[in-house]
């Protein structure tokens, strides 16, 4: 890298002047955009390996089913491919009467015609004709000038339209790019566009559409946005035009620079699914919907399955989804640290399931998406309390009290500090059963038998026999107290004081068991837990006590 990147990079400034007129930055977004998909077009064109008329198909179905009504399905005359796949469409009558298909071409007349061929016949079909018209391409690619320019555009158009007058049992729209828009000077930009109106004469009812690229994502979004507002103030006939967005990703911005010029006055916005496209893609259509969707905006599209939009997407694309994606990739709804999950843990036990959402680090409800929770929280080094009791929860029923949390994810650290790898909700499940329910040596309990004495002395209640393997060894005890826990202590012949008791049911019906949770000291020791687990609950709560002494006296 340079020491002074100014010798040789200099910034773009779209305006000679600053553009004092702009009123965007006080604007919101009430309402979604008309959407236009380009995966087939643009998105395809920048691909390794081009869709076969299979892909583009098994694609073209979903966008319908997604619900957009306006599809760029090709350059018919750049690809034999995309020329057959257009008559497919529309030959073998596969788009619905509400979708408008659209076919990209260069301003020549014999690819205009091939271009308009391709998808005459269509109940209604746009031809998307474009120029460059940036000053470095007019100097370097075509040695053109200003008006050379601008002629070029206003040809293309008299072309269209000449050839759109020979199949006149489509209804055509027609969509005009001034290329490479973001770095044309704008007003150069609106006079090639107020010509091309002069040639179409657009009507409120039969509009236009300008579609203003950011081709080469140049500056930072508030430009583009001060651009855009430019040409919607002053275009000739507004009210006959439709002005579209097709923000790429140059510089990682394309998605603020798409919502910044909706609040300039765009109406429409081009771009793929994803981010697909020609170098860093395109702007990505479903990033942009559910931003709308989580400030209350439905955009019109649905998304209600979005692990099926992204397995099509990531099939016909031959490319993957990054994990880390907004709203789709696999990680973006699971938090692996520890104050996260717990954030997150409380707010899901908060959450009003008809009420507002409000569940910290989660912008959106993952189920709204057709995602399960059960990947929101996972386990690594990382992680605390919080992620690893959510998954015991979430998992198997396990409501651990909040002090068992903390001893249990000790135990876990342990794991994940030792292997360095993630854990799953079956891996915590089999540490925590090693840990507290699997650990019955030196005592298990074999059978017992309790008896209930109400006029017996304070605090001798309860009497039991119970029956344990202690040390490999048969013995048969004796207890009495003022209940049935402090009896079984007291059979025990351990010095067991039980601190703090929890318990709940795991399941419903004849499946429903009980979970005991129960901290103790034994001795001067420090507290600990024990945990039991049985169809019957005192059963489960004398497991939980044996299940405390026998950890306390496996480390001393």
């Amino acid at each position: 890298m340079l020491s002074n990147p100014a010798s040789k990079y200099v910034p773009f400034k779209p305006f000679e002047h600053d553009f004092v007129e702009r009123t965007w930055p006080t604007k919101r977004i009430t309402q979604p955009p008309v959407w236009m998909s380009t995966d087939l077009r643009d998105g395809n064109q920048s691909l390794i390996e081009p869709m076969s008329v299979e892909r583009k198909l098994r694609f073209f179905d979903m966008l319908i089913k997604i619900g957009f009504k306006e599809i760029e399905v090709g350059f018919p005359s750049a690809s034999q491919t995309d020329f057959d796949f257009v008559r497919k469409l529309v030959d073998d009558k596969l788009i619905p009467d509400d979708v408008t298909i659209i076919a990209l071409t260069q301003a020549r007349p014999e690819l205009i015609a091939r271009t308009v061929e391709s998808a005459a016949g269509a109940k209604r079909a746009m031809i998307h004709l474009y120029n460059a018209c940036a000053p470095g391409f007019r100097r370097i690619v075509f040695n053109m000038n200003r008006d050379e320019v601008k002629q070029v555009a206003i040809d293309g158009t008299r072309s269209v339209m000449a050839e759109m007058a020979k199949y006149p049992q489509t209804d055509w729209l027609y969509e005009y790019s001034p290329e490479v828009f973001s770095t044309t000077e704008p007003d150069f930009a609106l006079e090639v566009c107020n010509a091309v109106t002069e040639v179409w004469q657009p009507t409120p009812e039969k509009k236009i559409v300008y579609n203003l690229p950011a081709t080469i994502e140049a500056t930072t979004p508030n430009m583009y946005a001060d651009q855009i507002e430019y040409m919607h103030k002053n275009l000739k006939c507004r009210d006959s035009i439709i002005v579209s967005l097709h923000p790429h990703n140059d510089r990682g911005t394309a998605v603020a620079a798409a919502e910044l010029g909706l609040m300039a006055g765009a109406d429409r916005v081009e771009g793929c699914l994803f981010g697909s496209g020609e170098r860093t893609g395109n702007v990505d259509l479903v990033t942009l919907a559910l931003n709308l969707y989580t400030q209350g905006i439905h955009p019109g599209l649905d998304f209600s399955d979005i692990d099926e939009v992204r397995r099509c997407v990531e099939y016909c694309n031959q490319l993957p989804v990054h994990p880390r994606h907004p709203y789709v990739g696999d990680l973006v709804f699971t938090a692996f640290s520890g104050s996260h999950q717990d954030a997150i843990k409380k707010g899901f036990a908060v959450q009003n399931p008809n009420g507002v959402w409000e569940v910290p680090y989660l912008p959106i409800d993952p189920a709204d998406l057709g995602r399960s929770y059960d990947a929101v929280i996972r386990v690594n080094s990382q992680s605390g309390k919080g992620g690893v009791s959510y998954l015991l929860e979430q998992e198997h029923g396990l409501v651990l009290p909040r002090r068992l949390q903390i001893e249990f994810s000790r135990a876990i650290q342990r794991v994940t500090d030792e292997t360095g790898r993630e854990v799953t909700a079956d891996d915590v499940h089999s540490v925590f059963k090693s840990e507290y329910l699997t650990l019955n040596k030196p005592w298990r309990l074999i059978k017992h038998s309790i008896t209930g004495n109400p006029t017996a002395a304070a605090g001798q209640s309860f009497t039991i026999e119970a029956e344990f393997e202690v040390d490999g060894e048969r013995r048969t005890l004796n207890g009495s107290g003022d209940g049935a826990i402090s009896a079984f202590v007291d059979c025990l012949g351990v010095p067991v004081r039980i601190v703090d008791y929890h318990e709940h049911a795991i399941g419903t019906g004849t499946d429903t068991r009980a979970a005991c949770y129960v901290e103790a000291r034994i001795d001067d020791g420090n507290t600990g837990f024990g945990v039991g687990i049985d169809r019957d609950i005192v059963t489960a709560s004398f497991n939980a006590v044996l299940s405390a002494v026998n950890r306390h006296l496996s480390v001393n």
